[in-house]
Formats: structure tokens, sequence, C-alpha cells
């Protein structure tokens, strides 16, 4: 997996050079987050938070509802990490905390540890273990642990679901990460392991991910050194992948090279694509390749591989029912992919909405889709359309009465169904999403699970 970095400082994106002097500075932090959603992961780093410079938190509440961040910097409580967490942060970086001065020098902060996995999950976690020349160091890498890197991080596995290492003498110099201590790092721990520093290059993301690292990007996409289209390919586990002749015999050697783009008559290696709408329903499945993926990202809408014409095609190129590109995430092993995408009409070739269903899967979120589109673009004698912030008001109220004084199990049914569909009304009248309020569920839902895991012990969580 990739990951892009967004570090911020005084308000603004920036790139430091080993965490001191600054390279570049932007404004978009918003739009960069969107961007880079679709590849994956962003990570969301405070740089002035963990320095104790101030904080950047207003900025970053609103890229939680943008994109799939983890975030780090200034993290020194686990109400914090829980708190995070409620408003959308997928998983939280912890750096300086995660280390506690000793009578001896610096040891692992276990209570904290332990305390935020209670709080927040074993999944969650990521603990930073940024070194210089081998040794830990912390509070913005200006301060060693003397703590050796390899001995830590198997020490820190019970804790962290992930690790994130960054080579901080490499970190902004594009000068390239140290490949041999990366191998190293990655055979000594089981977790998930990120890296950065110094990636500069396409064949250091491929290296790093058969490595079985991830890889964390930031001032070589800043500088386009490196593109982020590009780095998503490197990254997927092409070896695991199938060979194009596998369902086509009749093309050669030669002919796979050719169309392939690789040299020495290498086959062409094909990865499954699941295709999902944004409600979540499960339309198609197709098989890409390095070109079919790539013109995916140039064209934003979803290309494949045909391995009955041997050939590069993009869905809906002839009837016109493209598949939008929201966001692709590669899974664990990163030999499949999961494109999340906007339909623009039925998916199957029989004209069904869904390979794999009939028809099109009704949901709350469909039914908000349609409300607006009602509310925006009224057809005549719309119902929708025809009723004010005032009428819908009432509407709802009565609704609730008649709900609570149903008499029967059909009846029930019936008046919960108006009364959701009203409600709906009212929230999308208003402009409000259902995002938004499904957004604001599931922040307590993690809120409240965090509250009752803070009285149980780590194995009892």
């Amino acid at each position: 997996m990739i990951v892009a970095s967004i570090d911020l400082q005084g308000g603004k994106v920036v790139q430091l050079v080993q965490g001191q002097k600054k390279a570049l500075e932007r404004s978009d932090a918003a739009a960069l987050a969107r961007d880079f959603n679709l590849y994956g992961e962003i990570a969301v780093i405070d740089l002035d938070a963990a320095m104790g410079k101030g904080s950047n938190i207003d900025i970053i509440k609103p890229l939680l509802s943008l994109a799939s961040c983890r975030v780090g910097g200034g993290i020194r409580s686990a109400d914090q990490a829980v708190e995070l967490v409620s408003l959308g942060a997928q998983k939280i970086i912890v750096g300086s905390k995660a280390f506690v001065k000793t009578e001896n020098g610096f040891d692992i902060n276990n209570a904290f540890l332990e305390e935020l996995v209670c709080k927040i999950g074993r999944e969650r976690l990521i603990v930073a273990i940024d070194s210089r020349d081998g040794i830990i160091c912390m509070e913005g890498w200006t301060r060693s642990t003397g703590l050796p890197l390899i001995k830590t991080a198997a020490a820190l596995e019970r804790f962290a679901g992930e690790l994130l290492w960054t080579c901080v003498e490499r970190e902004g110099t594009l000068t390239g990460i140290s490949l041999d201590a990366a191998r190293e790092l990655r055979g000594a721990v089981s977790c998930l392991l990120t890296v950065a520093g110094g990636v500069s290059t396409l064949s250091e993301v491929e290296t790093l991910a058969q490595s079985g690292c991830d890889v964390q990007l930031g001032m070589a996409l800043y500088t386009g050194k490196i593109d982020l289209k590009d780095a998503f390919i490197a990254s997927l586990n092409w070896n695991k992948g199938i060979e194009a002749s596998a369902f086509n015999a009749s093309e050669s050697a030669a002919e796979r090279a050719a169309s392939s783009g690789i040299k020495d008559g290498a086959a062409k290696k094909l990865l499954p694509v699941i295709a999902q709408d944004e409600f979540g329903q499960i339309l198609m499945t197709g098989w890409t390749d390095r070109e079919a993926l790539s013109e995916t990202f140039k064209r934003g809408n979803l290309c494949f591989w045909s391995r009955t014409r041997a050939k590069l095609w993009m869905k809906g190129e002839t009837s016109g029912n493209t598949l939008r590109l929201l966001r692709l995430r590669a899974d664990c092993d990163r030999d499949a992919l999961l494109a999340a995408v906007s339909p623009a009409g039925p998916v199957c070739h029989t004209g069904s909405w869904s390979c794999f269903e009939t028809g099109r899967s009704y949901s709350f979120a469909l039914l908000s889709r349609i409300i607006d589109e009602r509310l925006k673009n009224a057809p005549p004698d719309s119902y929708t359309a025809s009723l004010s912030l005032e009428k819908i008001k009432r509407k709802v109220m009565e609704e609730a009465f008649e709900l609570c004084t149903a008499k029967s199990r059909e009846e029930t049914v019936w008046e919960a169904a108006d009364l959701f569909f009203h409600a709906l009304l009212f929230i999308v009248k208003q402009e409000i999403s259902l995002e938004e309020v499904l957004a604001e569920l599931e922040r307590r839902h993690k809120e409240n699970h965090a509250n009752k895991k803070r009285f149980q012990s780590p194995a009892g969580a």
C-alpha cells in the first residue's frame, strides 16, 4: 500500500528536510486529501503539535470526513486518540509518547501503550519508530532515546498493529531509503510495517513492496519525483497475478511482451478487480494489468483487460454505462483490488444493475440521492418537491405520532416507512447529507465503545 503524507505546520501543508528546513509549502490540504484518497490511506501529521508549538486540529478535523486518514503528531493522551477515532481517523500514530525517560535512559512507555490498546484497539495503533543511524529518536527527531531500532521494534509489536519507520537521515533528501535496513526491520517483526524517508524512485517502491513493506511518500510526491498513480501500480503484487496467456492461448510470448511493454517475452500479469457502487452493492468483477490500471487513473473510469478479446477496454465505452472511479483499495496481500465506483447505468450485459443481482439494491443512501434529485429537478406534480420545510416538519411529527400509535405489525411497517421518508426529506431539504448523520452515529458508537473498554484490561478487551 502507498500512504501519501500531509504534514501540517502553521496551518499549511509543508515538506521539511530532516524535520528542520522547509522545502515547500501549500495551502490546499482538503484538495490534496480528496486526490490522495483515490489511492489509499493518508498520513496526516501535525508537526506543530509534535514539536509542542501549537495545533492544526481545526484543519485536521474536516479531512477525516473527506478521506481515510491515519493521524499523528503530538498525541499524548488516550483521550486524544479516542476523540480522533470518533471523528473518523482510521488509525492513530504515536511517536514520542511511546517512550519514557527512566533512571537508566529511555524505555518503552508500557503503561501508555497498554491504555491506548485498551481504548482504541491494537489494530488502530501505529507506533512511529523514527531512527537516525539505527537509534530511535523522538521530539521532532531532536532527541535520541539511545534505543536500538530492531530490538525496540520487536518489543513494540505486542502493542501496535503497525509500525511506521522513518529513516531520519534520508528524510526529505530524495537520496533513497536504506533498503537493507528496511529488509532487516521487516524480518524482525510480523505486524504491518510502513517505511518512509528518502524514497525517490518507483524501483524502490516496488522493491519495498516485494519485501512486504508499505511505503509512505511525501517529498517525492510534492516535487513530482514520483507520481502517486505510478507508485500505487508499482506497489501491487504482480508476481501473484495470473498470466494473461492462461486465458488467451493464441497469444504468443512476443505478442504478450509487445502488448504489456515488458521486455524479454515476460508474461502479462493480471489481477482481479471487484467493482462496488457507492452504496456498497457489488456490481461486477474483471481483470486488470498495469496498462489498464494506468488508463483507469487517466480516464477516471474503470478499465479492464479483456481475457476473450486480449485487449484493454473501458467499461461502458459502447453502451455509455461507464463506472466512474471514486477510489481504489488493494487487499492485504496486494494481489486483488476493490474499486468503489459511480455507475452511469446498468452494469451487466443483460441489462441488470449488477452482474450478481437483477436489480439495484434499495437503501437509505439511494433514497436520499433520489430525494435530492427530486428537489433539484422536480418533475411535474412532485409530492417531494411540493413540500415546504414547515410542512415537512409537521409531517415528521405527524408520522412519529402515527408510528407510536400503530396497532398492528403491518401498520407499524407502513408508518415507519412514512417517518423514515419524511425525516430523510427533512435533512436533505436543509442540504444535510445522510453521510453526515451516519458519521455522527459512527462517532458516538466509537466513543461509547472506547468508554466501555476504558474499564477493561487489554486482555479483556
